[in-house]
């Protein structure tokens, strides 16, 4: 454990409609956040790790962050793969500090999509993204395309769609206990089925948000840490990559996530079933089904009967997405991923409030870019 990285900084801002904030300005909240929770000085960071973003969409983020914020760091790179952006962003800041090329790495994302930008100008510019080819002039979209592997899911193993609104209903119940979501009314089986369709089987209440907001972490050497500072490490990390479209997906019901987890599992020494609570990519109710199952927490088909029975609740056998995820906490793009690594580091601080997950000592974050395309697996445990 010597040289495990530790992330000492995590903050993000209340997410949901605040135009008061451009792109830049959540960063900075967020990062200002993160370097406090450290115990730092914006001086003593010297690598800066950002993403992307929507509304202003440079190719060098991470230097129009550094820049804004009067940072000048020795190591500065924008990191892109989607969904899975933040994990991967945290992977390669716990390997710059573990290699000593940085004392203290800012990992930074956040986007002002649902106010800065045009009425519909998200799913216009998500639109994009299919195959030019194959994809694009048949009209696909990205919830056509989990719908597409909701519907063979379904047909395979014969989950129903009260099943996956079991998960959104489970979600939102978290969100409602944290004082950042962007959606906090609670929410039933019934409402779930009576809201709109968006792409059969998926309704409006089984997609994720689309939000404003910005999340950032910390991650030092552990040398340069206080010996009574309240780090939490990266145990271990892994990645799994199958395909990019979903037309060329060698599979609809197997996918990468398996094989990031079981790296990351075999990095941090550690099983399944130690896990405490999981923080895990769910852009739609069957992302989280899916990559669920994949990484081993459920058998095939039986993650949302399990979250039907309870076993995703705070109290159930895995909690799971306790600040209520992307499908009722919200979606700010990259930062989407990080507040799910923002969420893991709070429960393992014991800083949860009421959404506190007893004893939690060992968390799994997961991120998933594309139509379940890259995957970015985390293990984090509590130093003693």
């Amino acid at each position: 454990m010597a040289r495990k990285a530790l992330i000492t900084g995590a903050a993000d801002t209340p997410v949901g409609r605040l135009p008061e904030h451009n792109c830049m300005s959540l960063h900075v909240a967020a990062a200002q956040g993160a370097i406090t929770d450290a115990g730092l000085k914006p001086s003593d960071i010297d690598g800066v790790l950002a993403a992307f973003s929507f509304t202003q969409p440079h190719m060098m983020l991470a230097s129009v962050f550094c820049e804004y914020m009067g940072l000048k760091p020795g190591f500065t790179t924008a990191v892109q793969s989607g969904g899975a952006t933040a994990c991967t962003a945290v992977a390669l800041a716990a390997a710059l500090v573990e290699a000593g090329m940085c004392k203290h790495v800012l990992v930074v994302t956040g986007d002002n999509r649902l106010s800065g930008l045009p009425p519909g100008g998200a799913a216009a510019m998500l639109a994009q993204f299919g195959h030019p080819e194959f994809e694009q002039p048949y009209g696909i979209s990205i919830p056509a395309a989990y719908a597409l592997v909701a519907q063979r899911y379904m047909h395979e193993y014969g989950v129903l769609p009260e099943h996956l609104a079991a998960i959104a209903v489970t979600q939102r119940g978290h969100a409602a206990l944290h004082p950042h979501a962007h959606m906090r009314e609670p929410i039933t089986i019934a409402d779930v089925m009576n809201s709109r369709i968006i792409s059969t089987p998926l309704k409006l209440l089984d997609c994720c948000l689309v939000s404003d907001g910005a999340a950032a972490v910390v991650l030092s050497a552990p040398e340069n840490v206080s010996a009574s500072a309240d780090g939490i490490a990266l145990l271990g990390s892994g990645q799994g990559h199958t395909h990019e479209h979903i037309s060329s997906a060698p599979s609809l019901l197997d996918f990468g996530c398996a094989q990031s987890a079981e790296q990351a599992f075999a990095r941090a020494g550690v099983a399944v079933s130690d896990i405490d609570v999981a923080e895990i990519y769910d852009s739609f109710t069957i992302t989280l089904a899916v990559e669920l199952e994949s990484m081993g927490f459920f058998s095939k088909g039986e993650a949302g009967p399990a979250a039907a029975a309870g076993a995703l609740g705070l109290k159930g056998q895995l909690p799971c997405n306790t600040h209520g995820g992307l499908l009722s906490y919200g979606h700010s793009g990259a930062a989407g991923g990080m507040f799910h690594v923002v969420e893991a580091v709070n429960q393992l601080k014991h800083r949860a409030g009421p959404r506190q997950v007893d004893d939690a000592e060992l968390a799994l974050v997961h991120g998933d870019g594309g139509i379940l395309s890259a995957h970015c697996s985390l293990i984090l445990g509590r130093v003693h």
